[in-house]
């Protein structure tokens, strides 16, 4: 505004004034406007809505349970003669573990092989009494009764041969319980005695020993989500576990890494549990790395039968406010959309879009901030497409 009018400006008075005033302002905004109009859209980068197979998975909590598991303790009572395994030592079934003093049970056996030779010379007595008594008996030479007692030491004798083969049994038993073996293949834990410590079946236990390969997880999963597995499979409860079309199970190591092996299920309780709406089941892994450790917490997820075609959207392309989730949205005008979605879990960078959006549209990953709704844009392509 030049000077000269400025100053007709301040001569001019009352309503003259505020006209003036009205003109130059209106003359401001046409001006603004013609600026705005002239300035070329901003520019955002953008990405198309792809679609891709998802496997869906329901997570659980698990926990690890070794198939066999046993508290080693003495089944007789002596001084630990030897230690044969070390503290954390895999073993085989069958393999000694430690070695109780043997000889006093040795020399019982040797005992009741006597009590068994003793034992048999006095039925052979036995017998030949009652066949003398039966001989005389026929000759009228000896009363019945005489015979009637020969018979019954006759059978006492027997009994007493089958006490005395029994005895020997339990020796040999015994005998045997002083070198304790490996029930299993497993790994044992720490040693809790000394050799040279009097042990028994009424002491401590000597070790544990843990079987670690196959493994189990145990987990539950509520009745809505058991009920569409055996829809989708065509099972019941009890066949589920034998079903060559179970679903896959996988799990998540507690560093967060996942284990590099599938799991079957092997078992399927028969009820649901009143207190949490749940059912409980086993998965079997092989845990060839031993990776899987009895008691650990895991994370279970259960694969969907069927991948199902999804719609995906980068994350960077999504936005919030009170109404819920939305993108903005490039269409074929180069002109800005709001558009409210449904999301469903996150796939990598991407997330799952179960309603609000089809494949092939266009959304504002970056530039957000400088656009809104019924804007028009200068769209390019980002540099990096997801789903390619």
């Amino acid at each position: 505004m030049s000077l000269a009018l400025k100053n007709s400006l301040f001569r001019l008075g009352g309503p003259s004034r505020a006209l003036v005033g009205l003109a130059c302002l209106s003359l401001a905004h046409a001006a603004a406007a013609q600026d705005q109009s002239e300035a070329p859209p901003p520019k955002v980068s953008i990405a198309a809505a792809y679609t891709e197979e998802i496997t869906e998975e329901a997570v659980f909590i698990g926990r690890a349970e070794a198939l066999d598991k046993a508290d080693i303790v003495a089944r007789v009572s002596g001084f630990l003669e030897s230690q044969n395994v070390e503290d954390g030592a895999l073993v085989k079934r069958g393999d000694v573990l430690f070695t109780i003093e043997p000889d006093l049970y040795e020399a019982t056996l040797q005992s009741r092989n006597a009590d068994l030779d003793r034992a048999e010379a006095n039925l052979e007595l036995a017998k030949v009494d009652l066949a003398r008594k039966e001989e005389l008996y026929r000759r009228d030479a000896t009363p019945e009764s005489e015979r009637d007692i020969a018979r019954a030491n006759e059978l006492v004798a027997e009994a007493e041969v089958k006490a005395a083969k029994a005895a020997i049994q339990q020796a040999e038993l015994d005998l045997s319980y002083t070198k304790i073996h490996a029930p299993f293949d497993g790994r044992i834990g720490r040693v809790a005695i000394s050799v040279g410590d009097v042990v028994g079946p009424t002491n401590p236990p000597l070790v544990n020993i843990v079987s670690e390969a196959p493994i189990y997880v145990n987990f539950s999963i509520n009745e809505k989500q058991f009920t569409t597995v055996l829809e989708a499979v065509g099972e019941n409860a009890s066949s589920l576990a034998e079903s060559n079309k179970s679903p896959n199970v996988h799990v998540t190591l507690p560093n967060g890494s996942e284990l590099d092996e599938t799991g079957k299920i092997v078992f399927v309780d028969n009820r649901i549990d009143p207190l949490t709406g749940a059912i409980r089941m086993r998965a079997e892994f092989p845990n060839e790395n031993r990776l899987i450790i009895d008691g650990a917490f895991l994370s279970v997820q259960i694969e969907a039968l069927e991948p199902t075609l999804e719609v995906l959207v980068p994350q960077a392309a999504l936005q919030r406010d009170q109404r819920g989730e939305f993108v903005l949205v490039v269409n074929d005008q180069q002109m800005v959309e709001q558009r409210y979605i449904t999301t469903g879990d996150n796939e990598g960078t991407a997330v799952i879009v179960k309603d609000g959006l089809r494949e092939g549209e266009s959304v504002i990953v970056e530039g957000l901030q400088r656009v809104r709704p019924g804007v028009a844009v200068d769209a390019v392509v980002a540099s990096e497409q997801p789903g390619e």
